[in-house]
């Protein structure tokens, strides 16, 4: 099945590499033109992702599961890159696809990117060992994280008395209540019988009324029962066992598990077998091949001598030694190569010659045409060149070579194919081999030279280069010394308990990405074509979050190439879920959460030189324990226009300096994120801030389809039912405004465990939500726009204003300049 998908998926991505050289080429002017085919190569390297993804969890063939991988790691690089290329086109974050999906028959849900599961599986022992240690050290220090999560309020012992004296005479009231009830209920029922009389005495009427009351008892259940299987088989309502679980889910997990046992079970017997056959290969082969590439160099030796007359210079050692000569070639190739090389020399001396004699001065006609030629092909859109392609296509002609047309009927099991390990290490044998090889022929060249040539070495040349070698290594010497670093004599392990201590280093909520509870936005396309902005939905916010964080954290090989994103700002009001995102990154990746958030540095490593030291131990832990994201809380703090009094002893703008050359110091090997998070970015001052964080993200409430969807999953996590009692599109109407914060605090304040099993008689009901939510203030109109005035301030956000008004970024900058001139003007009249 999954041999089958890898085949279909392989094919897919073959063709889709044929396709786009042909229309990213060509310069383009046509912007809709332009977003639409990026668009459509975005949709499609997600599907082939998704797909691939899936293949590499499940396959258990250990050779083609490198081969997935490397694939892989290239269709993510890729998306990442023609996300980046539409940000550039559109000026936006947010992109929608609702035509394109359309056309291309596919549902929103298919446009989901998921996170490979390799992130967590392949260190999955690392983060255990982290965490243990980690717990270790904060119960050593006496910090227990239940306490901090839940704590306990302390009350006066009087105080505590008087409650206890409350609620004991509530419930004596609620007994007197109740008893006097029964007696009421009995006078009640001694009257009737004294008005009825002999009524009473008569069986069959009471047979009669008990009959009717049964009777419609049983009817209605009966209607109710045909109502909802009608309902059922409309496909309005769910099935009865519609959230459980079912047998087949169970059993294709269990099949998962097996699955994973197995590949782990082929990998090690893989990397046993590397060193086994490389070991008989040695010792069966390795003879043979040490005289072969001896007879072959001779060889080369003799005839180049009859075709120069001299006997040629052997290669050194930094440029490859022999291997460049013979790589992948025969002697007879390699002599008709210095035939061919000599011939070319002599047609490029002699076009040279005729060029010099020909070139005519360009006059200034000339040269503005070419300005304007110039300019013309600046104006027009071309596709920056990619750095995944090629990794790409190395991987599709791979397996076109091999796994294609490969018979595979002998490897039921899929364990590792020992032919193809052969191939592999007898290259790597001969290279090793090589190496000695060339010792001996060096020196049987000096002697074939000094014999039959007369020749010797010039040992002056030789000192030259050892000298030019010497200075490189002075400048290497200059760039070390420039990093310092403060805490040379220390472990990373005291560091990082020192971290830990100073509650810098802090242990990441389990929380998955996929918690993050939201719907699509069906009219983001429309809405534009009318030129309207809309709001993004919440899964566009979880999709930048996966691009921007997760992936390029996760993968090493994808953070390198990639455009490299050091930094992200997540703003938005509170209660949208900012929070929950950080931790949901450092959950999907495995990394180490450090929070050097202003409040929670106040008063720790003071000074410059402590400050410093703080910085230096911060990030020297993150890239030696990468990935690794650094959270700045309330971070309009550090970039305050005019810090409040109350807050000045807390020194929160004391990071602002250090910041930006932090991210300068950011390479792409270091896999670290700085994220910060704001619910005020107003109070801080723009530019400053917009240096620091590369990619702002506003994060909304949520709009109507989102509500719904939340007020459903949260209500069935906390132990509720929905019934159809409970109108929950009432309930996501009426809560316009609201955040995820205020209806999960509101589902936990109405499903109380007496309230949970009460459900059976009395079923949940919209009113007992709103009731609740009345006491809490939602995010109004005004603080929405406040965001969106906000973020059109920003660098991106002033972009996209100008592209949608029909000016551009240059014609802008002119305004500017002109205005400050005419202000300079007025002062000096003055």
């Amino acid at each position: 099945m999954y041999n089958k998908m890898w085949h279909q998926t392989q094919e897919a991505l073959g063709a889709l590499l044929d396709k786009e050289p042909q229309k990213m080429v060509e310069p383009q002017r046509n912007q809709v033109f332009i977003f639409q085919t990026l668009a459509t190569f975005y949709i499609k390297y997600v599907q082939i992702f998704r797909n691939l993804e899936n293949v590499y969890d499940q396959i258990v063939h250990p050779q083609k599961r490198i081969l997935i991988r490397k694939v892989l790691d290239g269709v993510m690089g890729r998306i990442l890159e023609l996300k980046n290329e539409m940000v550039e086109l559109e000026l936006t974050e947010f992109h929608y696809f609702d035509d394109i999906l359309q056309d291309l028959k596919l549902a929103p849900q298919q446009l989901d990117i998921p996170i490979p599961k390799y992130f967590l599986k392949e260190k999955l022992e690392v983060i255990k060992g982290r965490e243990k240690i980690l717990a270790q050290i904060l119960a050593d220090s006496g910090i227990d994280t239940s306490e901090m999560k839940f704590p306990v309020k302390s009350m006066p012992f009087d105080q505590a008395v008087k409650l206890i004296q409350i609620a004991e005479r509530a419930r004596q009231g609620r007994l007197r209540a109740l008893f006097m009830k029964q007696i009421y209920l009995q006078e009640y029922r001694a009257k009737q019988s004294k008005t009825l009389g002999k009524k009473v005495t008569d069986s069959w009427a009471a047979a009669l009324c008990i009959q009717k009351v049964w009777r419609r008892f049983h009817q209605c259940k009966k209607t109710e029962k045909l109502r909802e299987e009608e309902m059922i088989f409309l496909g309005m309502n769910p099935p009865p066992l519609f959230n459980e679980v079912s047998a087949t889910v169970i059993q294709a997990e269990k099949v998962d598990r097996l699955r994973n046992e197995v590949q782990m079970k082929h990998e090690e017997d893989y990397r046993e077998a590397l060193v086994t056959i490389k070991n008989d290969l040695k010792l069966i082969e390795g003879l043979d091949i040490k005289e072969n590439l001896q007879d072959q160099i001779r060889h080369w030796f003799i005839e180049c001598r009859n075709l120069t007359g001299t006997f040629p210079d052997y290669p050194d050692i930094e440029e490859g030694g022999s291997a460049i000569i013979f790589s992948n070639k025969t002697i007879q190739q390699v002599i008709e190569d210095i035939i061919a090389n000599q011939e070319e020399e002599e047609k490029n001396e002699k076009k040279k010659k005729k060029k010099k004699e020909k070139q005519p001065k360009k006059t200034k006609r000339q040269k503005k045409g070419t300005k304007e030629k110039n300019k013309e092909e600046d104006e027009k859109w071309k596709m920056s060149p990619s750095l995944f392609l090629p990794a790409m296509k190395e991987g599709c002609n791979a397996y076109k070579e091999i796994w294609m047309n490969k018979d595979e009927s002998w490897n039921f099991s899929q364990d590792f194919d020992p032919e193809l390990i052969k191939e592999e290490k007898r290259k790597e044998l001969e290279s090793e081999i090589r190496v000695q090889v060339d010792e001996l022929m060096r020196q049987e060249l000096k002697n074939l030279k000094l014999a039959v040539d007369r020749e010797r070495e010039h040992p002056a040349k030789v000192g030259k280069k050892k000298k030019k070698k010497g200075k490189k290594g002075k400048k290497k010497e200059k760039k070390t010394k420039k990093d310092k670093d403060l805490t040379a004599d220390r472990t990373i392990e005291s560091l990082y308990k020192e971290l830990v201590e100073e509650g810098l280093l802090i242990q990441a909520l389990k929380v998955n990405l996929s918690d993050y509870i939201g719907e699509y936005s069906y009219l983001g396309t429309t809405l534009r074509q009318v030129s309207i902005e809309p709001m993004p939905s919440l899964l566009d916010v979880r999709q930048l979050i996966t691009l921007y964080g997760i992936w390029p954290l996760g993968s090493a090989a994808v953070h390198e190439k990639a455009p490299l994103v050091k930094s992200l700002l997540l703003a938005g009001p509170s209660g949208v879920g900012k929070k929950m995102l950080v931790h949901a990154i450092c959950t999907e990746t495995g990394a180490n959460l450090f929070n050097l958030s202003s409040s929670n540095i106040a008063g720790k490593y003071p000074g410059k030189n402590g400050l410093q030291m703080m910085l230096h131990a911060v990030f020297k832990v993150a890239r030696q324990l990468q990935p690794s994201v650094v959270w700045i809380e309330d971070t309009e703090k550090t970039f305050y226009k005019k810090v409040p009094n109350a807050e000045k002893t807390n020194e929160p703008k004391r990071l602002k300096r250090h910041l930006l050359q932090i991210l300068k110091l950011l390479k792409p090997d270091d896999r670290i994120l700085i994220v910060g998070t704001t619910r005020r970015p107003f109070d801080a001052e723009l530019q400053p801030f917009c240096r620091v964080y590369q990619k702002i993200i506003l994060v909304p409430r949520p709009d109507y389809a989102s509500r719904y969807v939340l007020w459903k999953q949260i209500i069935e996590r906390n132990g509720g039912v929905l019934t159809s009692a409970l109108n929950v599109s009432c309930l996501a109407k009426v809560t316009d405004g609201f955040t995820q914060g205020h209806i999960v605090k509101v589902v936990k304040a109405v499903l109380t465990d007496q309230r949970i099993r009460r459900q059976i008689h009395k079923p949940l009901t919209a009113v007992e939500f709103i009731t609740a939510i009345t006491s809490m203030d939602p995010v109004y109109k005004e603080e929405e726009e406040s965001f969106k005035n906000w973020y059109a301030k920003t660098p991106l956000g002033k972009k996209r204003a100008l592209a949608i008004t029909g000016g551009s970024t240059e014609k802008a900058k002119d305004k500017g300049k002109r205005k400050e001139k005419k202000e300079k003007k007025a002062k000096k009249k003055k």
